[in-house]
C-alpha cells in the first residue's frame, strides 16, 4: 500500500459512522489513526450481541488502534493533552458544546498545538436554529431534500444503506487534507468543520441546480427518466440494470438484441425526448421483453451489442465476478478475534500499486500499552 499520509498522526474521538468514517478515510491513505474510546464501553458502535465489535464497527474503522481515556479524569486528560502535542489531525463529533465538556474544545487544544487541525463533525452546525438537535442519517438526508429522491411515492420507506453519514465523512476528509496542503505553507492549524446538513444539502447539488437554473423540482424518477435508466426482472427471477443515455446506438443495439427492431415504429418511443416522456410505458414493454430469458442469456445479448447493462447483484455476488477479482477488491487481515478479517480495499491506486495491505480494526483498548509512554511508531511503518 502506498501510503501518501504516512507521516500523519490522528487522534480520533469518533462514534458511530461519521467521524470514524473520517478517520478510516485517512487511516486508508496510511495516515496513523489512534482511536480515543471511552474505557468499558468505547464506541457506542461497537456492541452487538452482548461484545464490542459489532459488524458497523468494523465497516468504519479499519486500519486504526485504539486506546481507552476517559478525559474527565485529570491524569487520563494530561495523557491526551500529549497526544494532541504531537498529532496533526484531531477529528471528533459530539454535538456542539460537548467537546468543551469533555477537555476536547477548539480553543482549548489550539493552545496546546498551534499546528493542529481540528475537525468538528455536527449535525446541523455549531450555531443556529437547529444545532442542538440530535440528528442521524435519514435526518440530514430529509433536511437536504435528498430522501425525497429516493423514497418511491408508491411505496414510502426509507431504503438504502447510510448514506448522509458516509458522505459527511468522506467531505470531513476532504476538508481535513485542504486544511492539511494549507499547512505545508502556512505552518498554522485550522478549524475544519462539516454537518450533516451541510454535506448531504451540497450532495444534493444536481437538484439544486435544476431547480436555480431551469426552474425544474426534480422527483424520484427525474434522473432515471433523463439518463433513461432501467432496471428489468428476467426468467429466473434475477434483474439486470440498464442505462442507455443519449446515443441512438445503444437503443439500436438493445432492440437487436431483443429483436424487437419494431420498437421504434412506435411514437413513443421513436426518439429521446418520446422514451423520457413515456418512460413508464416502455418498462412495460421492456419488462414483458426481458421476462423471457434468464438474466445470464440477457448480459451476453446486451454485451455482444455494446449496451451499457450489468447484472444487478446482491452484495453476495459481488466478490464472485471475474472484474472485480481482477481488480482484487476484497483483502483480508488477521482477526483480533477469530479467524481473518475481511473488507473492500481502498478504490484509490498510486502509480499502478493497488492498497492490499490492511489492519483489522481494534480491539477496545487493544493499543493501551503501546501509548502508555508516548505515541510509538506503528510495526508496519
Amino acid at each position: 500500500m502506498v501510503q501518501v499520509l504516512k507521516d500523519i498522526k490522528v487522534v480520533e474521538h469518533g462514534t458511530f459512522i461519521t467521524g470514524p468514517f473520517a478517520g478510516m478515510m485517512l487511516a486508508d491513505l496510511g495516515a496513523d489513526v489512534v482511536k480515543v474510546e471511552l474505557p468499558g464501553t468505547g464506541d457506542p458502535f461497537r456492541a452487538y450481541r452482548g461484545e464490542l465489535y459489532s459488524p458497523h464497527f468494523q465497516s468504519c474503522n479499519r486500519n486504526k488502534r485504539s486506546i481507552t481515556l476517559n478525559t474527565k479524569d485529570a491524569a487520563e486528560l494530561a495523557r491526551f493533552d500529549e497526544m494532541i502535542a504531537q498529532a496533526d489531525v484531531y477529528i471528533q463529533n459530539f454535538r456542539p458544546g460537548v467537546a468543551e465538556k469533555l477537555g476536547a474544545g477548539y480553543e482549548r487544544l489550539k493552545k496546546i498545538n498551534p499546528r493542529l487541525i481540528y475537525c468538528a463533525i455536527s449535525g446541523f452546525g455549531r450555531d443556529g436554529p437547529y444545532s442542538d438537535r440530535p440528528s442521524y442519517d435519514s435526518v440530514a438526508q430529509a433536511y437536504s431534500g435528498f430522501l425525497g429522491l429516493l423514497v418511491n411515492p408508491n411505496d414510502p420507506r426509507v431504503v438504502g444503506p447510510a448514506l448522509a453519514d458516509a458522505m459527511t465523512g468522506f467531505y470531513s476528509a476532504y476538508g481535513v487534507l485542504g486544511a492539511l496542503h494549507e499547512r505545508n505553507s502556512t505552518g498554522k492549524g485550522r478549524l475544519v468543520e462539516v454537518s450533516m446538513i451541510e454535506a448531504m444539502t451540497h450532495f444534493n447539488l444536481d437538484s439544486f441546480t435544476h431547480l436555480f437554473t431551469i426552474g425544474q423540482l426534480v422527483d424520484p424518477f427525474s434522473r432515471a427518466r433523463l439518463s433513461q435508466s432501467y432496471v428489468l426482472e428476467c426468467s429466473d427471477g434475477k434483474w439486470v440494470a440498464l442505462h442507455m443515455s443519449s446515443p441512438p446506438k445503444f437503443w439500436e443495439g438493445l432492440a437487436k438484441a431483443m429483436e424487437r427492431s419494431d420498437i421504434f415504429d412506435d411514437p413513443r418511443f421513436s426518439t429521446r425526448e418520446g422514451r423520457a416522456e413515456n418512460q413508464e410505458a416502455l418498462i412495460g414493454v421492456l419488462q414483458a421483453v426481458f421476462k423471457h430469458r434468464t438474466r445470464t442469456e440477457w448480459c451476453n445479448r446486451l454485451l455482444a451489442e455494446d449496451v451499457p447493462h450489468a447484472p444487478m447483484y446482491n452484495s453476495a455476488e459481488v466478490p464472485e465476478d471475474p472484474q472485480i477479482q481482477h481488480l482484487q477488491m476484497f483483502v483480508e487481515a488477521p482477526s483480533p478475534v477469530k479467524g481473518m478479517f475481511k473488507t473492500v480495499r481502498s478504490p484509490v491506486s498510486y502509480d499502478g500499486e493497488r492498497s492490499l495491505k490492511v489492519t483489522a480494526p481494534p480491539l477496545l483498548g487493544q493499543h493501551n500499552e503501546e501509548f502508555k509512554t508516548g505515541w510509538p511508531a506503528r510495526p508496519d511503518a
